[in-house]
């Protein structure tokens, strides 16, 4: 008897072992979303959603035959995506405001030191960021929801640095590979909608007003992330080579592609307010050209600033593994 009572005995500390095991699984797995909410230097709540993209194998470029196709869109190749989160809107005004705020530097020099010593006294990480604006940021369009414009590439990176330290997460920019698996939602045609539907999920040339507008106004793709196509172009982790997916295409499969190791131009994607439709194709690349700085007065040019560069913004990425 006292061992059939044994039995039994085992066999329950079995059973709830077992439930145990599912529901640390299952804990482990990550939500499809979270809400992040941060506080903006006037205490007021600023909150942005993240969106898990499930990881995945794609085909990366376009197709020769695919109208508007560029040269550096191809060859096609295979590439696999770990899970990330990814934001569901543009990096909105709302947003880069709180970050502005906090690390805008008073003047180059002296004084920008100074803040930064300050802060490392007070066990602050200190964030040297941006210089200070020129004239109207927005370009008149207004601020708020709109996506925020005119920043470089190492301004929306600083961005990401300093949104990491005040969360815990690991936030950065999506690589090209991720940023197009992202769009693509799954779908192997040229937009990750149908063409005659391009009103209905994005902003560009014959729809927009000449502007930006507020985020997550139209449609979302199938993995709930709005304006992939359209709005402003996003700028993405990679430096800019033509030769990238010829590269790539003699690892064929890759893993986590992330492009080439050193350059001097980085990538962005998805096409503008003021783009042709084929601009906002999933694979279509452009990259930084001289003109995006023509409007800069400052010699050297600005590490920070695209002064009325109202087509260029970001969105922001989450490493999947610590973002609970």
């Amino acid at each position: 008897m006292k061992c059939v009572a044994g039995s039994r005995s085992w066999a329950g500390l079995g059973c709830a072992a077992a439930v145990l095991l599912v529901s640390l699984a299952l804990a482990e797995e990550p939500a499809k979303k979270f809400t992040e909410t941060i506080k903006n230097k006037q205490a007021k709540d600023v909150s942005f959603d993240m969106v898990l993209v499930p990881g995945g194998k794609f085909t990366m470029g376009s197709p020769k035959d695919e109208k508007g196709r560029k040269e550096h869109e191809g060859p096609q190749f295979e590439a696999e995506i770990k899970p990330f989160y990814l934001c569901s809107t543009e990096t909105t005004w709302e947003m880069f405001m709180a970050f502005y705020d906090e690390t805008v530097q008073e003047k180059r020099g002296d004084a920008a030191k100074k803040k930064a010593e300050e802060a490392k006294k007070q066990a602050v990480d200190a964030i040297s960021g941006p210089t200070p604006l020129y004239g109207d940021p927005t370009l008149g369009w207004g601020a708020g929801k709109r996506p925020a414009i005119g920043g470089t590439w190492q301004c929306a990176s600083v961005f990401c640095k300093w949104m990491s330290k005040k969360t815990g997460k690991s936030y950065r920019l999506p690589t090209e590979a991720e940023w197009e698996y992202a769009c693509r939602a799954g779908s192997k045609t040229p937009y990750s909608f149908d063409a005659d539907q391009i009103e209905d999920f994005a902003w560009f040339e014959d729809n927009s007003d000449e502007k930006t507008q507020e985020v997550a106004k139209k449609k979302p793709n199938a993995f709930g992330l709005h304006d992939m196509h359209g709005n402003v172009m996003e700028w993405v982790s990679d430096f800019y080579s033509p030769k990238t997916y010829e590269e790539a295409a003699k690892s064929n499969p890759v893993t986590c592609p992330s492009g080439p190791k050193e350059g001097k131009l980085h990538v962005a994607r998805g096409g503008a307010y003021n783009s042709q439709a084929e601009v906002l194709r999933s694979s279509a690349r452009v990259f930084e050209e001289p003109f995006w700085r023509y409007e800069d007065p400052q010699e050297p040019k600005s590490e920070w600033w695209l002064p009325k560069m109202g087509f260029i913004g970001f969105r922001i990425a989450c490493d999947a593994a610590g973002a609970k």
